[in-house]
Formats: C-alpha cells, structure tokens, sequence
C-alpha cells in the first residue's frame, strides 16, 4: 500500500456521523490552509450525473493540443487515489508522486486538527494545495456529487461551469427527479461566470440550468441551440457561432462522445482559451479516458477468455449510461457481428433493473459478479435476479476470473462472444488492476 493510501486510510476515521452535505467544513479547513482554492488558474469546472470524465478528458486533451498546462482534478479513482490529481507539465501531464501527494494530504491533517471531516473534503483541500503550488494554465476539476455542496464548489469565479447530461443518481442525496437533481448540479453556476450546458435528454433539466444561468445573467452556450456536433462521412462536425471544425472522429468510442466532445470544445472556447483546428484535430486522435468503451487487448483477463474473444469495459452504472453503452456496442455489431455476453457487478445504490433493461434484445447472456472492493456490492445472486427482471437470462458467478474461465471452456459457437464487463467504476478498477492496467 502506498504512504498516500496508508495516511487515507487512516484519514478516513475522521467521517461524520451521517452524510450531510455542507461547504462549511471544506471552506474552515481551507481557510486554515491558507486559502489555496482563491489562487487558482482558471477553472473549467464540471457537474453533470454522466459524462463528466469524458468532458474532463476532452477539455485536458484540447488544452494540452494547444500547448497548456493543465491540472486535472477527477473522482472517483479506478485503481490508486493517485488518478484524481494529474498535475500540469510541459508536454502532457503526469499523475502525482506518492511522496508528494502524502505530502500534501499531511498539511491537510494537520491544518483539521482531528475534526470530523469526510474523506472527500480532505482530498479536495489535498488537490487545491496541490493545483496552487505547481503552475499551470488551466485547472480542470470534476465534481464529486451533485454540486451546490460539493466540496469543489468553494470556486469562487470559474473559467467556465459546465452541466454535463442529468439523470436520476444518488436520489438519497439529490432528489427523485430530474429537476431536483438539475437544481443541485446547478449550484456549480456562479453570477457573471460563463456556462456550458451540454446535452440533456431531459427538457426539465435543460430548462432548470438555462433559467439559472440567465438568473445569474452568465454568459450561456447551449447544446442544441448554440453549439451541436454529429457524424458526418465517418468525421465529427462541430458548429457553433464562429462556424464549422471538421474533425476525426474521436478515440473515446459512442455516438455520445460526440456530444461529450462538443461540449468540452464549447468549455474550452467559453472559458477563454483560443482553438485551432490543428489542436482539435490532434486532441480528438489524443484524447483517453479509462473504462469508457475501453477494449482490453492483451492481459491476464483476456487470457482467460474464450480464443477470439472481445473483450470491452466500461465502468457506466444507471439507466442513461446503460442506454449509451448499448447503443455504442449496437454500433459495433453492426460492422462486426458477435454474440454479446455481461459480465456484470453493481452496487445498491443504483437501478440495477434499469441498467440491465437497456440490454434486452442484445445481450445473450449475464453472469453476474460481487464486487469485493465496495461493501455497497450488490450479492452476485441477487443482481443476476435483476437482470432476470430485465428479462436478462443470468447467472451468477463468483468472480470474473470465473466467469471468462467458464466462458472459455463451453463455448461452442462458430464466432467468438463480445464480452463486457461492466455496471460498475469499482468493478472496472478491479478488472483494471488484475489485468495489469493501472491508469497512468
């Protein structure tokens, strides 16, 4: 275990009782600390229930094209706490140092004096301290949860505010409709600051964040209606005012990422940032993002999988997310026809059946899998009844080690299945890191 990992883990005795959403410890910690979070360069920063990493992802990609250095600040992490600082550096940017986050963390401890503080508030102070003592041209920071009381949301004055796509997630916290949730992901929107609003399937949503947004009289790009990307002869097309960019389309696979993509040029454009179509072109073919889409090629997993065999990951978790990756994969059946199997954990929080239904017609079979690194893992035999509810045929597995063995030794069609592994970030960290794939 790394010294950063050790001191967390030990920092994460300090949880309050209960869950409540507030600004007041982060911003009296921050205080303490100096008040780093109003020294930092420009922030693009972004909320939104899906998404949100891809933006994150592509707005890196193009600053970085454009030859800035960019912080990048994104949550959860797939396989070390390291992932969600990536620290701005001439010529791309590079994961912090565990001597340097531990470092970090420590101030942070000691500046809190063993109050009671969540987790995530200390990591945020961790990355401000961080972003504010290594220069760069831009921050990028990805919210955690909602946004009005996220602990990133102390940002006084962003770059810019981008609302990725809304849907129902973290209900417990957020509200049971899209319009609660929208309202809190709004909190992100500050008076006079500029804001991005990308695809959202949604009406109410899209309505709450625009009457926000014009409340606060922010400057607005809207998706759909100030700036738009789509497909055109195997090229992304984006336009908005200042007219056209005709691009390759992008590495991160889905006809969503074309949206996710739009989105993040509109940021980087909004947030002051000039954009050649040389930089977007090279940013498009840069751009990376683990567990989204993403084909595993060689490993210790595909080993174990039937001779042929594709495998996928994506660590996508609700209903909407479900829907895109479903429609991505139709994509790619429909170039290169195989039978789909899911490989597939979940944790109850999440709609599992809803996940699961996006795959009706498509999948040929589920096996079902605990996640060992989450106490929130939904049991493989209960989640193989939901998918069952789905009207999934399943069957539970006791890992996906397991589940690809299985498949390897009864497989008996003439083509080899295109397998997914998926319903989960925990999960896909753990496929990840047993298949020797860290993100770096």
């Amino acid at each position: 275990m790394s010294k950063a990992a050790r001191l967390i883990e030990r920092l994460s005795e300090l949880h309050p009782k209960g869950f409540d959403l507030s600004l007041e410890r982060i911003s009296r910690l921050l205080e303490r600390l100096g008040n780093p979070h109003l020294r930092m360069p420009p922030v693009i920063h972004i909320a939104g229930t899906n998404g949100k990493g891809s933006a994150s992802a592509f707005s890196r990609a193009l600053l970085e094209a454009a030859g800035h250095t960019v912080h990048v600040h994104t949550s959860p992490h797939l396989v070390n706490w390291h992932e969600r600082y990536r620290i701005g550096t001439p010529g791309g940017g590079r994961l912090v140092g565990d001597d340097v986050l531990a470092d970090a963390l420590q101030r942070v401890a000691d500046a809190n004096q063993g109050e009671k503080i969540t987790v995530f508030e200390l990591l945020t102070a961790a990355m401000f301290l961080l972003f504010t003592e290594h220069p760069a041209d831009a921050a990028i920071l990805e919210v955690g949860l909602g946004g009005r009381f996220d602990a990133t949301n102390v940002i006084p004055s962003p770059a810019v505010s981008v609302i990725m796509p809304i849907s129902l997630d973290h209900q417990a916290f957020l509200g049971d409709r899209v319009e609660l949730i929208a309202s809190e992901k709004a909190g992100i929107i500050k008076r006079g600051c500029p804001v991005v609003i990308g695809y959202q399937e949604w009406d109410t949503a899209r309505d709450v964040l625009i009457e926000r947004a014009e409340r606060l009289r922010c400057p607005l790009r809207v998706y759909g209606q100030d700036f738009v990307a789509h497909e055109e002869r195997g090229r992304l097309v984006y336009q908005d005012e200042d007219g056209l960019l005709d691009l390759p389309l992008p590495r991160l696979r889905g006809r969503h990422q074309l949206a996710n993509a739009a989105a993040a040029i509109a940021a980087v454009k909004s947030a002051g940032f000039s954009l050649t179509l040389e930089a977007a072109e090279t940013a498009m073919q840069a751009v990376t993002w683990p567990a989204r889409l993403q084909q595993l090629t060689s490993g210790p997993l595909v080993d174990l999988a039937p001779e042929g065999a594709e495998l996928w990951l994506d660590g996508g978790h609700n209903p909407d997310a479900g829907a895109v990756i479903a429609e991505a994969l139709a994509a790619v059946e429909e170039r290169h026809p195989r039978p789909l199997i899911l490989v597939a954990g979940m944790i109850n929080t999440k709609d599992q059946t809803g996940f699961f239904r996006a795959f009706q017609g498509m999948a040929r079979r589920v096996y079902t899998v605990p996640i060992t690194s989450s106490e929130a893992g939904v049991p493989h035999d209960v989640l193989a009844a939901r998918a069952m509810e789905a009207g999934l045929e399943a069957e539970p597995m006791s890992s996906v080690e397991s589940a690809l063995s299985l498949l390897r030794d009864t497989w008996t069609g003439d083509v080899a299945p295109r397998i997914l592994i998926c319903g989960s970030l925990y999960l896909a960290g753990d496929v990840l890191a047993a298949n020797n794939m860290p993100p770096t």
